[in-house]
């Protein structure tokens, strides 16, 4: 029996990413945010023809099975990358599309098991748009763009389970992992432009002699991803805010009934003391207070770096809120 198996990551630059003066080619149109991919991607292809994603990392492999034991595996030739393009908006050079370099798909060689096989691959490249900067190591100047890149293992068992995981990833842009069944299960859970910007070329990748541990993130529920739109893109314009590690966005029985969405970065969910969830970005907190009188019921803390945006109570509907504050009592079970 053959089971295949299959994991793609989709790789975008999300609003708000970017700081200081490289985000006023943004602002001024010249180059662009990216819309969040979907929740459940089967046609990988279909969004790249739309330019929905910087670059797709795709892991396709499969396992012959026979009295319960795996007798072969390989890769589907479908496994590799996908790149997108950078588009100059109209007005700017004509809407100019400059398609992406894929740099050498790596593979390391299937880790085979009796009852498992472990597959892992790394694929990556840049943008064909220039971007001439200082680094901080030799040669001190750059022309061409960062390497962006992921590294997926997919797990295929004997008894046709299969597991994703993300072994590491560039540190910008934002990394959207999915399961073999196409749905959304993970996301890198911090970026870091700055550093990606000055450092992430040559032999500071996976092509070189480095790679980065990836923060991951569990994703957030399909509710949170239609508020987080809501609260970003609403006729009201969020205050965004930037914490260290440590600050507590919000304190258990103090009186505030301000939402959170967190944009970036990790942030921890403690109550009484005891730690009760880790969450990352596209994740919305606070609506407890809204719905019970403006009291705080658990405290926020930021495990990592964070860029929050805080949004007022009015600019959510109540029934959202209750939804919302349903789903996280189960999670908090």
């Amino acid at each position: 029996m053959r089971i295949d198996g299959r994991t793609v990551s989709l790789s975008w630059i999300p609003s708000e990413a970017i700081g200081g003066a490289m985000k006023l080619p943004f602002e001024m149109g010249f180059t662009h945010y990216d819309d969040p991919p979907p929740d459940v991607v089967l046609d990988v292809e279909a969004l790249q023809a739309e330019d929905k994603f910087r670059f797709a990392n795709r892991v396709a492999a499969w396992v012959e099975v026979e009295a319960g034991q795996i007798v072969n595996a390989g890769w589907d030739d479908t496994s590799g990358v996908l790149m997108g393009s950078t588009t100059v908006m109209p007005g700017l050079l004509g809407g100019h599309e400059f398609e992406a370099f894929a740099m050498p798909v790596l593979r390391d060689e299937p880790e085979v098991h009796p009852d498992r096989v472990r597959f892992v691959q790394t694929t990556g490249g840049r943008t064909g748009l220039p971007a001439p900067r200082r680094v901080n190591r030799p040669p001190f100047v750059q022309w061409r763009a960062p390497l962006v890149w992921s590294t997926l293992a997919l797990t295929i068992h004997a008894d046709g389970r299969q597991e994703v995981e993300v072994v590491s990833a560039s540190p910008f842009p934002r990394h959207w992992v999915y399961g073999p069944d196409g749905s959304l299960v993970a996301k890198s859970g911090l970026t870091d432009f700055k550093h990606w910007y000055r450092r992430a070329f040559g032999k500071h990748s996976p092509w070189g002699d480095e790679s980065s541990p990836a923060v991951i993130a569990a994703a957030e529920t399909a509710l949170e991803r239609q508020l987080s739109l809501r609260i970003m893109r609403g006729g009201q314009k969020p205050t965004v805010r930037t914490v260290k590690a440590g600050t507590e966005l919000m304190r258990q029985g103090e009186q505030n009934s301000d939402i959170y969405l967190v944009l970036d970065g990790v942030v921890r969910v403690d109550k009484d003391g005891e730690a009760l969830a880790e969450l990352g970005p596209g994740c919305v907190v606070g609506e407890r207070a809204v719905l019970e009188g403006g009291t705080r019921t658990a405290t926020i803390v930021a495990v990592t770096k964070c860029r929050v945006a805080i949004a007022a109570e009015g600019q959510l509907d109540r029934e959202a809120l209750v939804a919302l504050a349903q789903g996280h009592r189960r999670e908090g079970t």
